[in-house]
């Protein structure tokens, strides 16, 4: 990723720490039949990460969950997500939280995938994700898979 473009990125958060009180965002845990996990690699951040991403004002978490799993990877939750948990997100001013969602029912359209947002999606083993798969990332997977709680802190 260009140096201009992680500068805007820092700068955005910035930002958003300073107009608003809290903000908060969803991932998903997708796991197919299989077992498989997806990831996405976006073109503004490295590495892979679960997908997800900001509520939107007047949106419930779980509207947002069901909407960005669509927008970025054609999934759509044939059952309702399942809560995994309600994190706190210290590496964005300690006023970022993450709610955590479970899908393992789903249909899979075609994903308009390289675009502006995202780089790549894939499903992998949960023994062969990418080597730069997020640090948090691996760790929800990790909770997911252990069927135990999640974190307090993302």
């Amino acid at each position: 990723m260009p140096a201009s473009r992680r500068l805007l990125v820092r700068a955005l958060h910035v930002w958003g720490r300073l107009t608003r009180g809290v903000t908060l965002g969803v991932r998903a845990v997708v796991t197919d039949a299989e077992g498989a996990i997806l990831l996405l690699r976006h073109t503004y951040v490295p590495g892979w990460h679960l997908p997800g991403g900001a509520v939107d004002p007047g949106e419930t978490a779980g509207a947002a969950i069901i909407r960005e799993l669509y927008e970025e990877a054609a999934i759509t939750p044939t059952a309702p997500p399942r809560l995994h948990g309600i994190l706190l997100n210290r590496h964005l001013g300690g006023r970022d939280h993450v709610v955590v969602y479970i899908v393992e029912a789903f249909e899979h359209g075609f994903a308009r995938v390289p675009n502006r947002e995202i780089a790549e999606i894939g499903f992998f083993a949960a023994d062969q994700l990418p080597a730069e798969t997020s640090p948090a990332t691996r760790r929800r997977i990790d909770e997911v898979r252990a069927g135990g709680p999640a974190a307090a802190y993302w």
